[in-house]
């Protein structure tokens, strides 16, 4: 049984509000994309107001960054700031080593840069989000391509048993064209067994620009349910 929305929403607002408390004084915040890291956006914007916080944003897309300037959120880049101390971002599966799947937002390539530059790398997600294997319930991949080689992307995912489909936009005609110019590949791989592997093939093909699978980059995942939070640590490999 599904769980109801407002019950979804209520556990992505728990674990938003815990990853928060992680965010110091004078720190260099990355602020990923989504819908559970806007919460974790607009938590930060409440804490500069309450608590006079000095932090600065390195936004991972245009939504994030806009949501940063409502917020009243001081934005960064990486070339003024090229270490980042804490990411808070989202994620659309997570497994038990914390590899994730992400980019249905269609932010995967400036996360990816984002939570590598990153000290603290923090996952916030509802506990529907985890999984025992990335890909499980047939859930595709994205793969962000340049929009001259989508021909030939797509017939080298499939060759590696992937089955890819350009993401269309919605309220538009069209593809969905990333924040960098780019087109999105939604791939089905079925349960994928080595996700490092697959991330090295998919890397190997000419025109791919980033894959959605987060390999070894996430410290903390944090899973809110209606009974609270849980948290789960992984060390990254230096």
């Amino acid at each position: 049984m599904k769980p109801k929305p407002e019950n979804v929403e209520s556990a992505k607002r728990k674990a938003a509000l815990e990853a928060v408390k992680h965010v110091t004084n004078h720190a260099i915040v990355g602020l990923g994309s989504g819908s559970t890291a806007a919460i974790a956006i607009a938590a930060i914007g409440e804490r500069i107001r309450s608590e006079n916080l000095k932090v600065l944003g390195v936004p991972t897309s245009t939504q994030a960054f806009m949501l940063a300037v409502k917020q009243g959120i001081p934005i960064t880049t990486l070339e003024e700031h090229p270490v980042i101390d804490v990411t808070i971002d989202g994620a659309d599966q997570v497994d038990p080593n914390l590899n994730l799947i992400k980019g249905m937002g269609a932010a995967l390539a400036r996360e990816k840069i984002v939570a590598a530059a990153s000290k603290l790398n923090i996952i916030v997600a509802d506990e529907t989000k985890k999984v025992e294997t990335l890909g499980e319930k047939a859930h595709p991949v994205p793969v962000e391509v340049l929009p001259f080689a989508v021909p030939l992307v797509e017939r080298r995912i499939e060759r590696l048993g992937g089955k890819p489909v350009l993401r269309e936009g919605t309220g538009k005609l069209g593809p969905v064209i990333t924040d960098n110019g780019n087109m999105v590949l939604d791939v089905v791989f079925g349960v994928i067994g080595d996700p490092m592997v697959l991330e090295m093939r998919l890397k190997m093909i000419p025109g791919v620009v980033e894959t959605g699978l987060f390999v070894g980059l996430a410290d903390v995942a944090i899973f809110g349910s209606a009974s609270g939070v849980a948290k789960v640590e992984r060390k990254r490999k230096p």
